[in-house]
């Protein structure tokens, strides 16, 4: 979960989008949702899910992944934070991957 500073809602979340654009075309990354809360608009999820377990290092060595750390770095009002999910369902990346034309 991020927490944005007041007035930065629309920086970090064009920035994320480019992120997460850029992050599900990478071949251990099924998904890379970007969500805002409806009732409290500087509260962001971003949803990755990984093919395997290397995934989630492999992605923090590209170049958008580092991009998109230093451009919200002074955006976010807190820590971000972190939490693990494994998966139950769908059973198979084929349940969460994206079809190309949905990545506008």
């Amino acid at each position: 979960m991020v927490s944005c500073k007041p007035g930065t809602e629309e920086a970090f979340q064009k920035a994320s989008l480019d992120n997460a654009r850029a992050s599900a075309l990478e071949p251990g990354i099924s998904r890379f949702d970007v969500i805002q809360q409806d009732d409290d608009p500087s509260k962001f999820v971003l949803v990755e899910v990984y093919k395997h377990a290397d995934a989630p290092a492999e992605h923090k060595k590209t170049e958008h992944y580092h991009v998109w750390r230093k451009t919200v770095a002074d955006m976010m009002a807190e820590p971000r934070k972190a939490i693990k999910y494994k998966n139950i369902f769908p059973a198979t990346s084929k349940g969460w991957d994206y079809n190309t034309d949905v990545l506008e």
